[in-house]
């Protein structure tokens, strides 16, 4: 059996899911699958109870990106750090020095996606990020792989669950924005600081990267126009019922001829359009080829295992191409 070694940077919700899976969920069915023994040998963590609960031997923890880049013993490093800057550059060296990267971090992803590919190009090394735009939805590898005979000419989407929690408390349950927002948080759907969410960050982060892929055209997530949830009011939201329809929070882009346009915007959605029946945390990616027409994404947007799924799926497609 093949032996492919991994190191893991930070044991947060996401890298703790990805573990599980891959080394106690799933671990003999990606072995039967594969043929592939996944070994953990190196841990970006200073939390030592994070390993602990894990039950990952103390010796694999290091507090040392270096450690980790430079080292022998790894083939494959999941970042799942957060931030931008930081893991942004651990990345990079780990690409250059030909150690292929899983990454679900968006912000990092959409604010260095030229120099990421950039140093997976000049290494030969494999970046992928599938977990990055719709948690446990692997909707960027059909577009990167089985889609790939297509000119595409829209994606759309919700792709940030607190805000969808948020507008479908409103719409469903006569909630108030700020008690759908305070039930999001308390349920863990929303941060404390939940600013990146409602005021569409995110949401412009993961368009960033679904125009890169679709139409080989790099937007910076600063220049697309965004508008948040937090303007949105019940009188809104009954108005767009009266007119069939609900509000979401659509993040979309379109080419129309030579001339591509996007934004993240509160978005009236007619009831039989298929986005409209995304309910509460899920989310949902939206996509119109030339060749296979209209297809839609659809599923848990966040969470352990759900995103730590999409890592999973990435580190085993790089592994079966070592």
């Amino acid at each position: 059996m093949k032996n492919v070694n991994i190191a893991i940077l930070g044991l947060g919700t996401v890298g703790g899911g990805t573990y599980e899976i891959l080394s106690k969920l799933n671990k003999k069915l990606i072995e039967t699958r594969t043929g592939i023994n996944f070994t953990l040998t190196k841990v970006l963590e200073r939390d030592m109870s994070k390993l602990e609960a894990l039950g990952i031997d103390p010796s694999c923890a290091v507090t040392d990106p270096d450690l980790i880049t430079n080292a022998d013993d790894v083939d494959i490093v999941v970042e799942s750090l957060g931030g931008i800057d930081f893991p942004a550059d651990i990345m990079e060296k780990a690409l250059l020095n030909g150690k292929s990267v899983v990454t679900p971090n968006k912000a990092a992803v959409a604010a260095n996606f030229e120099r990421l590919n950039k140093a997976a190009k000049a290494s030969g090394a494999q970046f992928r990020f599938e977990a990055s735009v719709g948690g446990g939805i692997p909707a960027l590898t059909a577009i990167k792989e089985a889609l790939a005979g297509n000119r595409f000419t829209e994606v759309m989407g919700i792709v940030n669950g607190t805000t969808n929690y948020i507008l479908t408390k409103m719409g469903e349950e006569g909630w108030s924005y700020e008690e759908a927002l305070k039930d999001a948080q308390k349920k863990g759907f929303a941060e404390a600081d939940p600013t990146a969410d409602v005021e569409g960050i995110d949401a412009a982060n993961k368009l960033s990267i679904l125009t890169s892929l679709c139409f080989d055209e790099y937007i910076p997530p600063e220049e697309i126009t965004r508008e948040g949830i937090s303007g949105v009011t019940m009188s809104d939201i009954e108005e767009a019922r009266s007119k069939g329809g609900k509000i979401k929070l659509i993040a979309s882009a379109k080419k129309r001829g030579a001339i591509l346009s996007y934004s993240v915007k509160p978005t009236f959605i007619p009831n039989d359009h298929p986005l409209a029946g995304v309910s509460n945390e899920f989310n949902a990616i939206y996509v119109t080829g030339n060749a296979v027409g209209e297809l839609m994404f659809y599923g848990k947007g966040a969470g352990a295992l759900p995103t730590g799924s999409a890592v999973v799926g990435d580190i085993i497609a790089i592994a079966n191409s070592l």
